[in-house]
């Protein structure tokens, strides 16, 4: 039966979510949930199918909309697969754009040549704003599934070997018949999972799969200038071809995806490779201008105000932003006048304002360009 919790809560995404972020979401799912990854256990396998239920549907514009505005109720009309009938073969072939391509390895798939292909790994690490600035090293550990040096990926006990699945014949593909006869539905066999054998005798390291989880730990260079979401790709550090592609494991190791969350600092605000920072200013600086010392990521450097300087004014420091991805080109640092009005005054200090109270002259209705527009054209050179 279809599941009824709230998709979003399956996936750990919220409504508000791009595609490419519940893409992400459900991939790093599935991996971890998958029916190789966790042998018999039940639960897992739930888990793994109710992703897969959510994602079809988060991923369709239009059962998304309908489901945003009317839930479960709202998908009646437009039913999905029945994933509790499916195994994990079928699912992955049926989401192939996710564990196909760049962010995901190939369960079964191969590149030119008839060469297998392993699936791919993610993993995150944290940057902090200066590190994005210099550029990072990572130490990163996570778990991956390898050959069995025990069967050597056959599954089988050392000494025997797998049998000809006697449900397909060896083919590892099942054909049922059609509504009315008409055609064949040809589907991977259930009992040898598309491997066209099956172990009698499984090894006892790997219980008879041909793969086993081990950890591995890695150094992974994070390049400077890295945005908020992007993946370092480590080549070959993914895992090697499901045992129905390539039982003895040979063949193109997937990649290791390191995705890259930088920290929200303190102080500044970042725009691409632009940096922001509000910088404090007395009643007395913006009148008759001064001299102030403004923090950038690498050390301070010196801001001259003019006399007259607004609240909200807005100064351009070139090159103090972030290097730029490519070409390592840095961006530029914009600085965000604030005028701090104080709480508490002495009496000297309020009779010297009432003075120049009394000899002060205020333009009204000139109306400028709010702070927001102005900050957009400052940051975009407009």
């Amino acid at each position: 039966m279809p599941t009824t919790r709230d998709y979003y809560e399956i996936l750990g995404v919220s409504r508000n979510d791009s595609l490419d972020q519940i893409k992400r979401a459900y991939r790093r799912l599935a991996m971890k949930h998958h029916p190789d990854r966790n042998p018999g256990d039940s639960e897992a396998e739930s888990k793994f199918k109710e992703a897969a239920e959510a994602y079809e549907v988060l991923s369709d514009s239009e059962r998304r909309s309908m489901y945003d505005r009317y839930g479960h109720a709202g998908l009646r009309s437009r039913p999905g697969h029945d994933f509790s009938t499916l195994n994990a073969q079928d699912i992955f072939s049926m989401f192939e754009d996710i564990f196909g391509g760049a962010l995901g390895g190939r369960p079964r798939g191969r590149r030119r040549g008839g060469v297998p292909r392993g699936y791919d790994l993610e993993t995150e690490v944290e940057l902090t704003l200066p590190e994005v600035l210099t550029g990072a090293t990572r130490d990163v550990e996570f778990k991956r599934l390898d050959i069995c040096q025990t069967c050597q990926g056959s599954g089988a006990k050392p000494g025997s070997g797998p049998t000809t699945c006697t449900t397909c014949g060896g083919s590892g593909q099942v054909a049922q018949a059609g509504l009315g006869g008409m055609f064949r539905i040809v589907t991977t066999c259930p009992q040898c999972r598309g491997r066209g054998t099956v172990v009698t005798q499984p090894c006892a390291d790997c219980r008879g799969h041909g793969r086993v989880s081990l950890p591995r730990k890695l150094s992974v260079k994070i390049p400077a200038g890295i945005q908020d979401g992007q993946a370092v790709r480590v080549a070959g550090e993914g895992e090697p071809p499901a045992p129905e592609a390539s039982p003895s494991g040979k063949g193109i190791r997937g990649d290791l995806h390191v995705v890259v969350r930088v920290r929200r600092h303190d102080q500044f605000e970042r725009d691409g490779d632009h940096l922001l920072v509000a910088m404090p200013m007395s009643f007395t600086q913006a009148a008759l201008g001064a001299e102030l010392e403004v923090p950038t990521l690498n050390g301070a450097v010196t801001l001259s105000l003019p006399v007259g300087t607004q609240h909200g004014a807005l100064f351009r420091i070139n090159a103090r932003g972030l290097p730029n991805l490519r070409t390592g080109t840095r961006g530029d640092l914009v600085v965000i006048m604030q005028l701090v009005v104080p709480r508490k005054l002495t009496e000297e200090q309020k009779r010297l304002l009432a003075e120049y109270a009394k000899s002060e002259e205020l333009e009204v209705g000139i109306v400028s360009p709010s702070l927001w527009e102005k900050i957009k054209d400052a940051v975009t050179g407009g």
